[in-house]
């Protein structure tokens, strides 16, 4: 409504929440039917007509143009778990929107929101307080089973479901090439995230790792089977060519020396005067000396290279075909126009710092040494229609690329971040050692928990309680929908289950707490011993992230849209 003294309309009170809960369901729904390994998937074509395939909630809800304030914090919601867990971006939209929704039925029936918001908080504690005492999985050291197992979970809602086996070895192999011993820092976050493992770890004195996947680089190169993707483990692939055909395909290691690489980012063409500059010359044959003398200027500047030890030459900007010409003679490969994020990553990876002027202290020009990195060979391979420069053997810190091929754009785009959450997710369980059962597994325990929980409760609270116990249910309800199963008759069964394992004295009940849905044929296993695990990292932030946002959301109950008051005096 307008209002007198505000230049705007203002909303008030229920109808806020009631659009605000709107916009969030219709943002819910737009990626519940993604979840779970027999999702489906969705098709954007955007104004120009760019066409995106992909089942990944976070890509889903970036790509759309969202204007609604309140639908905005899911597509930030989903945006914050993809960069903190990589994992898990679908499942924690879907969560926040149920929370909402059931808060807004408990303001229809009366209950104040600052009760909703401090019983939201309280069954939050209570279910991650539950996940880490009784669903966590500890694994000391972790066998190579798991981490397999968590790559090819998160990898069976994506195209890469098929080849699950292949890539997720791959996604294991690549994350553990880049092992690095963690600093206190690192250890003191991964205490603040993991819990339970962290702190045994800290106890025990045992050191930790960490594992960086900015050092994964990932290359797609257009042709043959997906399955002919392959990792360069502790090499490093760039996609460029030789400059010019007289170089050599290949430089190798001799007499123990390694290769060394210069890379620059700078500008390998023949000097020319700076703008602005103005020569009167009197005698036109010093004309011809000035020519020279910018032609030798390169030129010297491509012999402190070549004397620094540089056998490969990589560069950011362009390189003339008169510096070619020194190039080809000494027997160099050189290569222009990289990637400069390339260069950066191949700097760390082979030892080397990228160098970006020869100037020194002095006014003079001079090439350090110490700044060429350091590997046994260099090749030149064929992939797909063009050249990739491949650097095996690099002596700096761990690095590793990973080259994917497949049919067409669409489809490396989708691999690519189908192996980034596999990426993701090996990384969380190798960094904080723990898992927890996948397939609703959790959510239906918690469900059951919670629900149990609710009833010790004596203030208005217990309600609240109940209801995120059973917004909890989601989950498992949407993956069964999704699967094309009877989602009530597999829920009921799922959480009779785990109420048997919560309630019962038989130690052989424990086991019932690890009960998920088979989703292929519609029963309820151990999912546990059917290796469908996650990150326990990925489910507690999910919960703690979806209840966050619902809390921002409801606390809401005043709008106010300004008008525009350009034009008026």
């Amino acid at each position: 409504m307008m209002h007198q003294f505000i230049n705007g309309q203002r909303e008030t009170g229920q109808d806020v929440r009631i659009g605000n809960v709107t916009a969030a369901l219709a943002v819910a729904n737009i990626v519940k039917t993604s979840l779970g390994p027999v999702g489906l998937d969705k098709m954007l074509v955007d104004d120009i007509g760019d066409v995106l395939i992909t089942n990944d909630g976070a890509t889903i809800l970036k790509s759309l143009e969202v204007e609604h304030p309140a639908a905005r914090v899911l597509v930030d919601l989903a945006n914050l778990q993809d960069q903190e867990v990589g994992d898990g971006t679908t499942s924690v939209v879907i969560i926040a929107a149920e929370l909402l929704r059931r808060g807004n039925d408990l303001v229809k029936n009366g209950i104040h929101p600052t009760t909703i918001i401090s019983g939201y908080r309280a069954a939050l504690k209570a279910a991650v307080a539950y996940i880490k005492r009784e669903m966590v999985v500890n694994i000391a050291e972790l066998g190579e089973e798991h981490l397999v197992n968590a790559a090819k979970t998160s990898m069976s809602s994506k195209i890469l479901g098929k080849e699950e086996d292949f890539f997720a070895k791959l996604a294991v192999n690549a994350v553990k090439s880049v092992k690095m011993t963690a600093t206190a820092a690192d250890v003191a976050g991964y205490e603040a995230m993991g819990g339970t493992a962290a702190d045994a770890a800290a106890k025990t004195g045992k050191e930790r790792y960490k594992y960086p996947l900015s050092a994964i680089h990932i290359l797609k190169a257009h042709g043959k089977s997906s399955l002919e993707s392959h990792l360069i483990d502790g090499g490093f692939a760039i996609n460029a060519m030789r400059a010019a055909q007289g170089m050599p395909t290949f430089v190798e290691s001799q007499d123990g020396k390694p290769v060394k690489i210069a890379m620059l980012d700078m500008n390998l063409q023949r000097h020319r005067m700076g703008m602005g500059v103005q020569i009167i010359v009197k005698d036109p044959a010093e004309i011809e000396n000035i020519k020279k003398r910018e032609m030798d200027i390169t030129k010297e500047r491509i012999r402190k290279i070549i004397d620094a030890g540089a056998r490969v030459v990589l560069t950011t900007k362009g390189v003339d075909d008169l510096c070619l010409k020194y190039f080809v003679e000494a027997g160099i490969i050189c290569a222009r126009r990289c990637n400069r994020e390339d260069l950066k990553r191949l700097a760390k990876a082979s030892g080397g710092r990228v160098v970006t002027t020869m100037a020194d202290m002095e006014g003079n020009e001079a090439f350090d040494a110490d700044c060429l990195g350091s590997c046994d060979s260099v090749r030149e391979v064929r992939i797909g229609d063009g050249e990739m420069l491949y650097v095996y053997g690099c002596k700096g810190h761990g690095a590793s690329t990973i080259v994917l091929r497949g049919a067409n754009e669409y489809m490396l785009d989708e691999m690519d971040r189908a192996l980034h959450d596999a990426l993701c997710v090996v990384k969380r369980m190798l960094e904080s050692n723990t898992l927890v059962p996948g397939g609703g597994a959790a959510e239906a325990a918690l469900s059951v928990y919670l629900d149990d929980y609710a009833h010790t409760i004596q203030t208005r609270e217990q309600l609240v309680i109940q209801e995120y116990a059973d917004a909890l249910l989601v989950i498992p309800k949407t993956l069964s929908v999704n699967a094309a199963k009877d989602a009530s008759e597999l829920v009921a069964k799922l959480r009779s289950m785990h109420a048997k394992g919560q309630h019962s004295e038989d130690p052989n009940d424990d086991e019932l707490k690890f009960m998920g849905l088979d989703l292929v044929n519609g029963t309820i296993r151990n999912n546990l011993l059917a290796g469908v695990v996650e990150p326990a990292i990925s489910k507690i932030k999910s919960l703690r992230f979806a209840t966050e946002a619902a809390i921002t959301i409801l606390r809401i109950d005043d709008r106010i849209t300004l008008n525009d008051t350009k034009g008026l005096a």
